[in-house]
């Protein structure tokens, strides 16, 4: 039967790299690209199109960060297809990022220089503002915009008789430090996009708790250090072109390094040929690179309070009943 998998923010970096992988893996499958540019989508189409001419590529407008265009485009992947086979939760945003310039060049003289740049804990913040919902930008794209797209596509991911799977791109930089239950669009902090990130690990929990027993899995993912757009948006250009050198030599004693896109989808497309149901919902599936280059998929514990999932869990449903009021 031919497998149905929808990514969302599949139109460069570690979404479209995906891509190439499971059109690899499997030329049969549908192919759904959920991007918020459709000019960068249609790009995306037809660079996959030209390696796979025969693959079966659909395109879907979707901007996570609007309610709107989330409950729009549902109601058109409801009118497409029967069901979803994988539905990658790809698409986030870190707006205005802002490096502590002093912790940057300290710690780049340190031995926690890998560590630094690995999870960018104490170096990274970033200015957030509200979007035309009400709600924080980071937290609805990152977050609650998906939290929304499960839920109207739930006829379509929970039929009896069939296995479904939901995965998320997490992070490395999602901290139990910088989430707040009481806060969890993350108003009143600097680090909306740990936050975020920490939230879908809990959310992802959450969902196997409340969904396994109708065919829902749900797992979540670290792509590593990966250079993408939203990567190369941290720091001024000239500044990777000096780093990038000693950061392939890093490379050789630490295997979070994953670098390119396609290493950091490594993950990403190893859970798409495993048994949901062989799977530890409490696991954070790595991807990893060796020195030599060789990348593989590692899964490490990840420090979640299963009563704040719950809790998380609760608010998500109830801040949806808010916005499905307001459209």
């Amino acid at each position: 039967m031919q497998k149905v998998v929808l990514v969302t923010g599949a139109n460069s970096g570690i979404g479209l790299a995906l891509c190439e992988r499971l059109l690899k893996e499997d030329s049969q499958l549908r192919l759904c690209l959920a991007c918020r540019n459709m000019q960068r989508a249609e790009a995306a189409r037809t660079a996959l199109l030209t390696s796979h001419a025969d693959a079966h590529v659909d395109l879907l407008h979707l901007d996570v960060g609007s309610v709107q265009s989330v409950l729009t485009a549902a109601q058109e992947v409801t009118a497409r297809y029967n069901r979803i086979d994988f539905l990658y939760l790809n698409a986030g945003i870190m707006p205005n990022p802002q490096i502590d310039v002093k912790a940057l060049f300290k710690g780049l003289f340190s031995r926690n220089v890998i560590n630094m740049f690995a999870t960018a804990e104490g170096l990274l913040t970033q200015q957030d503002q509200l979007n035309s919902d009400g709600l924080q930008e980071v937290f609805a794209t990152n977050l609650f915009g998906h939290f929304l797209l499960i839920r109207e596509l739930e006829p379509l991911l929970c039929q009896a008789g069939h296995t479904s799977k939901i995965v998320w791109t997490s992070s490395s930089n999602a901290r139990r430090s910088a989430f707040s239950i009481e806060d969890m669009q993350h108003r009143n902090g600097t680090e909306p996009y740990s936050s975020s990130k920490y939230a879908s690990d809990m959310l992802s929990l959450a969902l196997n708790r409340h969904k396994n027993s109708q065919g829902l899995f749900s797992s979540v993912i670290c792509p590593g250090l990966v250079m993408t757009n939203l990567t190369y948006g941290i720091l001024p250009p000239f500044f990777w072109t000096l780093i990038m050198p000693a950061m392939w030599l890093i490379r050789i004693f630490t295997n979070t390094f994953t670098l390119t896109p396609y290493n950091g989808a490594g993950a990403l497309h190893w859970l798409f040929v495993q048994n949901p149901e062989s799977l530890d919902p409490r696991a954070k599936y790595h991807s990893l690179t060796s020195g030599l280059g060789t990348n593989y998929t590692q899964p490490r514990q990840m420090d979640i309070d299963e009563e704040m999932s719950e809790a998380l869990y609760s608010k998500l449903m109830e801040l949806e009943k808010v916005v499905r009021k307001k459209e």
